[in-house]
Order: structure tokens, then sequence, then C-alpha cells
């Protein structure tokens, strides 16, 4: 979607036979054999199974191990970070690879950018669901689940999806976008053309490991130390890089190819490549907003009255209230 859309302008369908496929490159032709095509089928299963058993085993050894000892909702919480450090880690690697061998942006091939997409799309799924098992402990850990971790209150599970989904919307949308419509984009309409967009596009993941230091710092109340001032500045220079000009990089970089200026490279692509693009960069811009208000509470802190208490839900629990986004609270507590 969005840039990756700059690659299907004029170009066909790449050819392939019974027994694989030809990818072309600057280089000249590389065979994609069939058993590889088949082997990528099996990275999506692959994934499946990585990112689950990455946060059961990450979450078992904190818990358990002699010298950390957490706490379940304490272990939880580290291990999805952990695991969506690794995620970004490994896609910004990936997108690294494959946008720095791509010479020419439209034509040039790489096997790795479809092999970790259908890799990495599963993280996506498991990512909803960690996100939902940190919001359901904390809940817990708030006092209104029994000894069991089983909800009290009659329909309390719900009042917890819903607090939930109200605090994570804009994440669970962007998670749903992921697979139910960049994945399929991205194997199927792009045609495999324009991997170095698929490549710059993956290297916005830069960001993320910040994001979930942040987010490990404040749980243990490390918002007054070095390390996450700095952290919260690195965030805050990594997302501007790395996710908000990313969006006029690709548009010079097609420019550049076309042999058009920048301002000209909007009139010269199809509109829903333009829409694409403006749907992908408003919640970033959104997110870099709230960035740059937590580091003006972090780096320029003033005093404030104290808060009145704030209301309680039917359910009791203070935490299904409207809060900050994870990217927010990623700076500040």
């Amino acid at each position: 979607m969005g840039l990756l859309g700059l690659a299907s302008l004029g170009v066909k369908k790449a050819a392939g036979g019974s027994e694989g496929v030809v990818l072309r490159c600057s280089h000249g032709r590389l065979f994609l054999p069939s058993w590889l095509q088949a082997g990528m089928a099996l990275l999506f299963a692959g994934g499946c199974v990585f990112f689950p058993l990455c946060f059961t085993v990450l979450r078992w050894g904190l818990q358990n191990h002699a010298s950390l000892q957490m706490e379940k909702q304490e272990a939880v919480l580290v291990a999805s970070k952990l695991v969506s450090s690794v995620q970004a880690i490994m896609a910004s690697t990936a997108g690294y690879i494959v946008s720095t061998s791509c010479k020419h942006i439209i034509d040039d091939q790489h096997w790795l950018s479809s092999a970790y997409t259908q890799f990495a799309v599963p993280y996506f799924i498991y990512d909803i669901y960690a996100m939902f098992l940190c919001h359901w402990h904390k809940h817990q850990v708030k006092g209104h689940g029994g000894d069991d971790g089983v909800a009290r209150a009659p329909g309390s599970t719900w009042a917890i999806a819903r607090g939930y989904l109200h605090k994570e919307f804009l994440m669970v949308l962007h998670h749903a976008a992921m697979v139910l419509v960049c994945f399929p984009l991205s194997v199927v309409w792009r045609q495999g053309k324009g991997d170095f967009f698929l490549g710059c596009m993956l290297m916005a993941e830069v960001s993320t490991p910040f994001v979930c230091l942040g987010k490990i710092l404040i749980q243990y109340k490390q918002q007054h130390t070095l390390l996450h001032k700095v952290n919260g500045a690195l965030m805050l220079l990594s997302f501007l890089c790395c996710r908000v000009l990313l969006f006029p990089y690709l548009y010079w970089a097609y420019g550049r190819h076309a042999g058009l200026p920048l301002l000209a490279v909007p009139l010269a692509i199809p509109a829903h490549v333009n829409l694409g693009a403006a749907l992908l960069l408003a919640p970033q811009l959104y997110w870099f907003f709230l960035i740059c208000r937590g580091a003006c509470r972090l780096f320029w802190p003033r005093s404030r009255p104290p808060r009145p208490a704030r209301p309680r839900t039917e359910a009791g629990d203070q935490d299904l209230l409207p809060t900050p986004t994870p990217v927010e609270t990623g700076l500040w507590g």
C-alpha cells in the first residue's frame, strides 16, 4: 500500500516457470527454485510459532530465573517488549539489506523482502494478544481479580476488553491493517516489484526498541534516570527519521528515478498511491506529536497542582478510562 504502489507503475507480471521463478536484478537474473517458494510458504507457519514461543519462554525465564523472579504482571510486560524489540531488530536488518541491495528501485528484487514479510505477519496478530494480556494483568493487579486470576464481577471480562480496545484502538487498527491490507497488497498487487520501497518501510521499526525500553523503565519507576532521558531522545530522533521523514524520502527517491522534482511526484502518480501513503503517514504523525509532547514534559518539567481523583467506571477500574497510548507512555510516566 502507499509508496509500494509506485513499484507497480507500468510493470508487467514477472515471468515464472513450472520449476521456479526468475527474479530480475541489476546484476542479471536470479533463479528462485520451486522448493524455495514452498519454503517461503512455510515461513508464515514459522512466524505463527516463533513469536508466541519466544514470549512464552521469556516470560517463564523472567518469572523463574533465580536472580529475577519477577511477578507475573512484570514478566508479561517485559517479555512482550523484548519480543517486540527482537522483531524490530530483525525487520530493520532485513529492510537495510533489501534496500541497499536494490540499485534499481523499481525492478530489483531481493528474496528477503518476500521471505521476511511472510514470516513477520503473524507477529502483528500475536502482538494484539500480547497487548491485551498486559492490559488484563494490569487490571488484575488493580485488585479486581480473584486469587486464581479470574475476574470476580460478571461481565468484567467484557469491560476489560472494551477498556483495552478503547485504550489501544489505534494500535489494534494499525496491526489489523498490516495483516488484512498491507500484507496482501505487498504480496499480490506489487507483483514482485518495488522491494526497495518495502525495505525502507521495514526500517521504520528502528524506533521500536526505544519505545519498548521506555515502557520497561517506566514499569520500574526509572523516569528520573539518565538512561530514560537518553532513551527518550533516541526514540524521538529515530521516530522522526525512520517513520515521519521516511515518506518524503520515498517520494524523493521515486522522483530521482523518474527525473521529477519532489513536489511534482504526487501529481505524477495515481491518486490511490497518494491516499495509501497518507493513510500510513497519519498515525505516525499523531504518535510523533505524542512523543514530542512527552519530550517537553520530560526535559522541561513544570510544577502542576495535584489532579483531582479520576472517576471510576461501573466495574470500578480506573484503568478502563482513556489513557495515553503505548507510544506516548514510552517516553514518560
